[in-house]
Order: C-alpha cells, then sequence, then structure tokens
C-alpha cells in the first residue's frame, strides 16, 4: 500500500481511537460497511474493524484487527491499511472478535446500525463475562462528515462525471421518451463514463408528477411545454454526487410554473449565500424556508433542505427545521435544495452539491440553474 493511501487511514485510526475513548469504551466494533470502508481502505462486502481504544492509564486493549472472511483474504491483503493486523477465517467473523477481545474484559463499543439483533446476541454470548457491549452509535460518522482533501476531490470528480453524462443526454433530447428510459440511459452514461453506478436511483418526473419529491420514473411519456424535474447523482471511487435540475420541455409553459420555478430559484441562491462554517443546518434552513414561506406555499416545501453526501448520499450533517444546534465545519459537502410542490400540478426542486468553506461555500455542480428548454 502506497504511503498517500496509508496515512490517512492511519489519521483516521488514530481519531476513531480517540472518539471511542471519549466514548468510555475500551474497544469499538465497526460493523457498517461504509464505516468499514472509511477506517481501513477494504472495499468488499463481508469486513469489521475492531479499533483499540487507549485508555486513561495509557494502556489498550490489543492491537488494531481486521477481520474477514477466505472469500476476501486476497482483497484485504491489497485494501486494507497497515494499521490493521489482519485476520482471515473460514466463517463467521463476528464470532472471531470475541476471541481476539479474550477475557481481560471491558466496555466494547458497537454500531447500533451496523449489527442485527441476532448478531448481538451471538456476539453476547461469545464474550467473556468480563465484557459488556455498549452502544456507540455515530462515532465513525460524524468523523465521516468532515472530508479531507482526497475525500473532496473525489466528489468534485464525481459531480462533474455526473454532469457530463446528464450533459450529453439532455443535447439528444429527452420529450417524446418515457421517464424510465431517460433514467435508465442517464444510469448507463455515468457508468460509460466511469461512475461505479449512479448514487441513487435516477428520478425523472414531468409535469404533475414532478409534485412528488421521490417520484419513480414511469413509462409515461415526457410530453412538451411542461416542467420536468431530474435529481441524479454518480458514485466514482466510493463517493456520491447528488444534483437536481428542473427544465421545461417548450417555450409555452404555464405562467405559474415560471412563478414557481422563480420562487424556488431565489430560495436556493440564498441557501447558498448562508452556507458558511459556524452556521447551523437550521440557520441555513431557515434563510431559504422563509422565502417560500412567505410567497404562500410554505405547506408545499415539506423536506429539509438539504444533508450531508460522503461515501454515502445521505449522511451528517442535515439542513432542516429540525437539525441540531452542532455548527457546519470546513470540510462538511451538503446538498442545498429547496422545492415546491402542488400536487396534481407540478414541482420544482433545485438541488447544488457544496463544500462548506471558512467563509461560505463551493458549489460544485456546473449545470446552469437558469429555466432551460429542452427538446
Amino acid at each position: 500500500m502506497s504511503a498517500t493511501r496509508s496515512e490517512p487511514i492511519a489519521e483516521r485510526v488514530a481519531r476513531v481511537a480517540d472518539a471511542a475513548a471519549a466514548a468510555g469504551v475500551d474497544a469499538l466494533l465497526v460493523s457498517a460497511p461504509v464505516n468499514v470502508r472509511y477506517v481501513t481502505g477494504f472495499t468488499g462486502s463481508s469486513g469489521l474493524a475492531l479499533i483499540s481504544a487507549q485508555r486513561d492509564d495509557g494502556a489498550r486493549t490489543g492491537g488494531h484487527r481486521f477481520i474477514t472472511d477466505f472469500r476476501y483474504a486476497t482483497q484485504a491483503s491489497q485494501e486494507v491499511a497497515e494499521a490493521f493486523d489482519r485476520e482471515v477465517v473460514a466463517d463467521k467473523p463476528l464470532d472471531a472478535v470475541a476471541a481476539c477481545l479474550g477475557s481481560a474484559g471491558g466496555r466494547l463499543g458497537f454500531e447500533e446500525t451496523g449489527l442485527t439483533v441476532g448478531a448481538h446476541r451471538r456476539l453476547g454470548e461469545r464474550l467473556s463475562d468480563g465484557w459488556r457491549l455498549v452502544a456507540c452509535e455515530g462515532i465513525v460518522e460524524g468523523l465521516r462528515a468532515v472530508k479531507d482533501a482526497g475525500e473532496l476531490e473525489r466528489i468534485r470528480a464525481a459531480a462533474a462525471l455526473a454532469d457530463e453524462a446528464l450533459s450529453s443526454l439532455l443535447g439528444e433530447g429527452i420529450v417524446g421518451r418515457s421517464e424510465r428510459d431517460v433514467a435508465t440511459e442517464l444510469e448507463l452514461r455515468m457508468r460509460k463514463l466511469g461512475a461505479e453506478g449512479a448514487s441513487f436511483e435516477p428520478i425523472v418526473a414531468a409535469g404533475p408528477h414532478g409534485a412528488l419529491p421521490h417520484a419513480t420514473p414511469r413509462d409515461q411519456l415526457i410530453g412538451g411545454d411542461v416542467l420536468v424535474t431530474i435529481d441524479w447523482g454518480a458514485k466514482l471511487e466510493g463517493y456520491c454526487s447528488d444534483c437536481t435540475r428542473t427544465f421545461a420541455t417548450g417555450a409555452e409553459i404555464s405562467r405559474r410554473a415560471r412563478e414557481v420555478y422563480a420562487l424556488v430559484r431565489e430560495a436556493q441562491e440564498l441557501g447558498l449565500q448562508a452556507v458558511r462554517a459556524g452556521k447551523t443546518g437550521r440557520e441555513v434552513d431557515a434563510v431559504a424556508r422563509a422565502v417560500i414561506e412567505q410567497a404562500g406555499h410554505g405547506e408545499h416545501f415539506g423536506h429539509g433542505l438539504g444533508h450531508g453526501v460522503g461515501l454515502d448520499v445521505h449522511e451528517a450533517p442535515r439542513l432542516s427545521r429540525t437539525a441540531g444546534e452542532l455548527p457546519l465545519r470546513p470540510g462538511n459537502v451538503v446538498t442545498i435544495e429547496p422545492g415546491v410542490y402542488l400536487p396534481g400540478e407540478l414541482g420544482v426542486r433545485i438541488e447544488d452539491l457544496v463544500i462548506v468553506t471558512e467563509d461560505g461555500g463551493e458549489a460544485v455542480t456546473s449545470i446552469p440553474k437558469e429555466l432551460t428548454v429542452i427538446g
């Protein structure tokens, strides 16, 4: 493994170990696949990371260990950082965790969302009497929320790839094609450009169907003189992008459609201007939401303004009315995506992917935001 790859991983492991110690556990079992990838570099589907936390007396319960099964032996040797001792077992990697910990005793942290009830019971039955299982949700996710320079470059590249795929598709026209066909073609183009796949199933929703924020593409053909919302993203080297644009399929769209589009664009621009380190997600959400509420459409904007994006397309931090009081930090990557949805009539959403900086935000999406007519 190259030094440039292993050094960031080693730093991550040290931060996870410190956070685990601050949470009062002696070791942390990382089992959610995306978190395992973050702390070890392993991209397979079967792996566990056991992080040893430093206790107040300076001692550790042992070294950091990565455990997988025989299918991934070669892959683990190539991908897992040198900070970990690697162990390959014939079956049931979870059973090896108890053997690694032995009889020393202590508090073993685990990820609530990364361990099933059955796995939790099995692990508890195999640990020695001196060990106690302690839920430690959010330790790795909290660290993942702030991206390093390498992660930011991957996200920029994923966004650029996604933009290229959509631009080429729109250049050939979408009117007369089904929503499903456009969504499928968009994902295919991202893959041909080098993406591992889509960050999520693309949304293509025309006319009244656009009033569903998470509309599923249909076999219905896209007609002329309507609004069509396209929400898409690419996954590249593990990292996601996320963007939404709403287009017109003709110059004769209704006046109401133009007014709603102008409103959402104003809210989105003000939301972008509000992004900066030190602001809370609730404060940024409030700036964009106030514009829509003052126009009488508050009830038509029911979701949050945005969310974090990284190894997952939805992760910390959140920008919403119910977001906590933690401030945004430089290196957060968030979406700014206000929308107005009029049931049975139309929907408009405009979304940019933004890197939070000390004095603002860097939008990494290049598709123009003026109302564009496409064929």
